[in-house]
């Protein structure tokens, strides 16, 4: 009897005769680091894709988490799931903050809604989901329901609140509670952090 091998998730590659063609074109420029022709189209069409100004690239997913909480200046401690990779936990750690950990919807993978709000103390400063799997809300219904829940929940806290769907098309879709500063919708964090006077 064959064995078939079952994974949890595959990764999505490209056409390798497509890859090679691209690999030859970074080969014959002798320029593979650093901000070469790849990287620079990478951000050109990625920031067109979101319809954001621009976007700088980092070489992996714990960097931007660390340089996130840095930037919002987040303390205290962080309410987030057990099931993700370790950057996640890791990210906290890095910043000195305390994760606290909430378990997971097992239909989804991803951090139980209905199970946060008993683990919110005093010191509880944010809530970090994480979408397994590249799996976020399953409807728009959902996002706006946990949008509104979050908002009628929560009314004294200074928060801003997102959900992600995937839309038409598998795009991802973003909904916001509008908490986002006036007029800085689109523009990086750190433009928005200069602009309200914090330089450090």
């Amino acid at each position: 009897m064959p064995q078939t091998k079952i994974t949890v998730t595959s990764p999505l590659l490209p056409d390798l005769q497509d890859f090679n063609a691209m690999l030859q074109e970074i080969w014959n420029s002798k320029w593979v680091t650093n901000n070469g022709a790849f990287h620079q189209r990478l951000e050109e069409e990625l920031a067109h894709y979101l319809k954001v100004p621009y976007i700088s690239l980092f070489t992996n997913g714990t960097l931007p988490l660390i340089t996130a909480l840095q930037a919002l200046r987040v303390t205290g401690e962080v309410i987030t799931t057990p099931y993700s990779f370790v950057a996640t936990t890791h990210s906290l750690w890095w910043n000195g903050i305390k994760p606290v950990f909430v378990d997971i919807d097992p239909a989804t993978g991803n951090i139980d809604p209905d199970k946060i709000e008993a683990a919110i103390t005093p010191h509880t400063t944010t809530i970090m989901p994480v979408h397994v799997y590249g799996r976020p809300c399953d409807t728009e219904e959902a996002a706006l329901a946990f949008l509104a829940e979050m908002r009628a929940r929560y009314k004294d806290a200074t928060h801003n609140c997102y959900a992600y769907i995937i839309g038409p098309n598998m795009g991802v879709m973003r909904y916001s509670d509008d908490g986002e500063p006036g007029g800085t919708a689109g523009m990086p964090i750190i433009e928005v952090m200069k602009a309200r006077g914090v330089t450090n």
